[in-house]
């Protein structure tokens, strides 16, 4: 039985791996990848949680390796083949084979020692790899895609490998890491003062030298038909191809977020490939809404809930050697979680000095931000007017609330034309004698405009269907527009479904019309409110919100449709103040709206002067016996 464990509520791997035996595993396994796993446990390196966590996983899964609920198994000696052909490739600046370290032979060996119990195909169809700039990931690439030509395409023709980036120049580079590295393993007689085993071997397979000194987008194996691509993603496409291996360069950029794209490189892998392989690799970008990260998020979520063994995520890897929190940012002894290289022997110095003038130059261009990702490897937003930061969402994450029989203050934002529509439940409440405020969203999703609930989850950038599941929105039926009348009867039910005690109602005054406030007012006593959607009117309640969120106030449900339109929310300045707004048309920040109008009352409910504090109001909150205790307590002055 595999025994329970959820890092997702501690975030304590160091404490988790204590809890466990892994004596066995340390005697039976001795190869690089397992001895780095154990030595970031055993915290001899300094490391980022994203990565101890994978190294934990790589502990657990040799555990339960070749077992019904983890059909799969590491081949050590397809991890030692591998390493082998490693040493032998030249490093782009040196021209020379270089010993790798020890992060760089885990990153191959979880690559390519994981394979599938029955048929020993590789286990991680897809893979993330980040790191932060300058730390050697194109190099590390180059020499997959090589192994993947050479070694793991014999016997086999018609094989197709992917160089890619999101411009010509990035992939360009790519390509020339692949060519060099090829030239020079069919050219030199010795590497390492051994003979050489590629020497001329592109006779046997028919690769021209001259090729590989040119700038074509192709490198081909005439005798076998196998080939190498350039194809460049903002440029270019992939359909009709079949990649075996598949690299995509700064794929975690924005210009990379196009899905239909992304999509094709996968399903063309699906078409009968032998152990297929797409592998991204990239640094943090400014938008932390790409899919990219948002995969990177969901697979480490699922990891850190260890015994579910989510099936999903089963062929995912993501390696991240990134910073854990902001203020890394100035503590130079941290900076290797990001900058593993700054461990290499006789290099620490020049490399710790080369990032910290990197920073000081950004310190004085007022691109601090710029720094944190590309150095420190950071998904942050760098936008100044930027509503709430992704560390102040993170941070309001929680597990568990329950919300019934709970006072409420309740936001809705009605759809115009194609928008969604969104309903915000704002729960006031103490923990620990300290005032906070719970926020919860529904959302209804509208596709018609967009021509299929495909095209509008490609737009949005959010999975609806698969949220819907999760009960975090609706995707509105055939012919995909938005009912009121179905939004109606979900508020009153939900309300009454949870016994919630509604303080207030704000309905954005752009929909007070519309058949949800009509027949709210008509049909219920909810204390209602139409709120002109304008600076004058919601500066206040915007500005209370995101201060609450900066002062840890508030808490949420880890909510990708939530999550997302607060990152997608911008502030916008007024001479009557302020208000929030996308950053683009086609982003979406109904639930943020949705919120804001039940804060109007919500940022009162803790004053002397709050909306549902009047002697009216209290008495209407109260029960029966509560009432005859309130009128019959002469401190009332009634008696």
């Amino acid at each position: 039985m595999i025994e329970k464990i959820d890092l997702s509520k501690t975030k304590d791997v160091f404490s988790a791996y204590k809890s466990i035996d892994f004596s066995e595993i340390k005697k039976k396994y001795s190869d690089p990848a397992t001895v780095y796993a154990f030595d970031v446990l055993d915290q001899k390196i300094l490391t980022g949680y994203d990565i101890q966590l994978a190294c934990f996983r790589h502990l657990r899964d040799l555990q339960m390796q070749k077992t019904k609920e983890l059909p799969f198994e590491y081949n050590v000696s397809s991890v030692a083949e591998l390493l082998k052909f490693a040493e032998m490739c030249p490093e782009a600046e040196s021209k020379q084979p270089v010993d790798l370290m020890d992060w760089q032979k885990f990153i191959l060996s979880m690559l390519i020692g994981w394979r599938n119990a029955d048929d020993g195909q590789k286990r991680f169809s897809k893979s993330i790899i980040s790191v932060a700039r300058h730390n050697g990931k194109t190099y590390l690439m180059s020499i997959v895609l090589c192994y993947a030509f050479l070694i793991e395409s014999i016997g086999r023709n018609n094989l197709q490998f992917l160089v890619s980036s999101i411009d010509a120049k990035q992939s360009a580079q790519l390509m020339s890491y692949v060519k060099e590295t090829l030239s020079t393993l069919f050219t030199a007689e010795e590497l390492r003062n051994r003979p050489n085993p590629f020497y001329q071997y592109n006779e046997d397979i028919g690769v021209d030298l001259k090729g590989l000194n040119t700038s074509s987008d192709m490198i081909i194996a005439k005798n076998t038909r196998n080939r190498i691509v350039r194809i460049t993603f903002n440029s270019g496409t992939y359909d009709g191809f079949h990649f075996t291996t598949a690299i995509g360069d700064e794929f975690g950029s924005p210009k990379a977020n196009d899905h239909k794209k992304l999509n094709s490189i996968t399903s063309g892998q699906t078409m009968g490939v032998k152990s297929p392989q797409f592998i991204r690799i990239s640094t943090a970008y400014e938008d932390p809404n790409v899919e990219f990260h948002q995969t990177e998020l969901a697979v480490l979520e699922s990891v850190e809930r260890d015994y579910k063994r989510d099936p999903d995520y089963f062929n995912y890897l993501v390696l991240n050697w990134s910073q854990d929190n902001d203020d890394e940012t100035y503590k130079e002894n941290t900076w290797a979680k990001s900058n593993p290289l700054v461990n290499l022997p006789g290099q620490r110095e020049k490399f710790l000095k080369s990032i910290e003038n990197e920073r000081s130059s950004s310190l004085v261009s007022a691109s601090i931000n710029s720094f944190k990702n590309k150095s420190m490897n950071q998904w942050l937003q760098t936008n100044d007017n930027s509503y709430v930061t992704l560390d102040d969402i993170e941070s309001a994450v929680i597990n568990d609330f329950d919300i019934v029989g709970r006072e409420v203050y309740v936001g809705f934002d009605g759809s115009i034309g194609g928008d969604n529509s969104a309903i915000a439940f704002v729960y006031p409440y103490q923990e620990n004698g300290e005032y906070k405020f719970h926020i919860e969203q529904y959302s209804w999703i509208p596709w018609h405009d967009n021509g299929s609930i495909e095209a509008k989850e490609r737009a949005d950038g959010l999975p609806y269907r698969e949220l819907a599941k999760k009960g975090f929105c609706e995707v509105e039926p055939e012919p995909g527009v938005i009912d009121y009348e179905s939004i109606f009867k979900w508020i009153n039910a939900y309300i009454d479904d949870h016994q919630l005690n509604v303080l207030f109602f704000g309905i954005d005054n752009a929909a007070k019309g519309n058949y949800i406030s009509t027949a709210l007012v008509n049909s219920t006593s909810y204390p209602i409110m139409p709120i002109s959607q304008i600076p004058s009117e919601l500066s206040d309640p915007t500005e209370w919100l995101r201060r609450e969120f900066i002062n840890h106030k508030i808490t949420i449900k880890n909510d990708p449709v939530f999550k997302k339109s607060l990152l997608n929310s911008i502030i916008r300045e007024t001479r009557m103040g302020i208000r929030v707004d996308k950053g683009a048309r086609r982003m979406r920040i109904d639930p943020v709206d949705a919120t804001i109008d039940a804060c109007y009352q919500a940022k009162l409910h803790f004053t002397d002067y709050a909306y549902a504090d009047d002697i009216d109001n209290q008495i209407k909150r109260m029960s029966d016996e509560e009432v005859n205790d309130w009128y019959s307590n002469p401190e009332n002055g009634l008696i």
